[in-house]
């Protein structure tokens, strides 16, 4: 009848409860960054961009043990094909964060670094405070979004808005082509490998006489 269609008709209200206060600490605790990082003065820099290591240039020279800057840095090499899609994310990072400073070098230029500071596969992204590591990135989804939320989770440091990846990015610093090389280190390891085996090979008599029991067997 009409009064149970007005009764439909009008809305029904539901209490809103206020979160816990417990609840609302552990968000702000887990938002709070776990590096503090001193921002870098950028007055008079007109171009913020990534810089590459050379062969001959230290990682260690551009890192200040006494300084609590903040400097990602990417162990990549010109011929994989995952530090190739990564290039023009990277990039563009210094735009997005112009108090943070960016390197990168190529890995297998730079082999005592990596052993240094566990960077087995390429590539390899280490946060730094000072010249000390302090967080890795490890998410196999390697885009600028999911680096900015990287470097906000440890930093707490906001990125630029309106940062996007641009044309620019694809072309350089960092290569996004694939280069053509070799790895010296897989090289040398087989050529080792090969030279061992042939070696055993050669002086198996030899090496039956280090064996104990062998001696006798032969002699008989």
């Amino acid at each position: 009848g009409p009064a149970a269609a007005q009764a439909r008709e009008q809305p029904v209200l539901e209490p809103v409860l206020p979160a816990p206060a417990e609840e609302q600490n552990g968000t702000d605790s887990a938002r709070a960054p776990k590096v503090n990082c001193e921002e870098r003065n950028t007055t008079g820099v007109e171009r913020f961009t990534l810089q590459i290591l050379n062969v001959s240039q230290d990682l260690m020279e551009f890192l200040n043990p006494n300084s609590s800057d903040c400097t990602l840095v990417l162990f990549y090499t010109p011929w994989c094909r995952f530090s190739a899609s990564l290039a023009p994310h990277f990039n563009s990072l210094p735009r997005a964060f112009p108090t943070l400073r960016f390197l990168a070098l190529d890995a297998s230029q730079h082999s005592s670094l990596s052993t240094r500071f566990g960077t087995v596969a390429v590539p390899n992204i280490l946060l730094f405070q000072g010249a000390k590591p302090m967080a890795r990135f490890n998410h196999t989804d390697r885009t600028l979004e999911t680096l900015k939320d990287f470097i906000f989770n440890q930093t707490g440091i906001e990125a630029k808005g309106d940062v996007a990846v641009t044309e620019e990015d694809w072309e350089g610093p960092l290569p996004s082509v694939l280069t053509k090389g070799i790895d010296w280190l897989l090289l040398f390891s087989v050529l080792f490998l090969a030279g061992f085996v042939m070696y055993a090979t050669i002086r198996t008599e030899s090496i039956r006489w280090l064996i104990p029991g062998q001696e006798h067997e032969h002699q008989e």
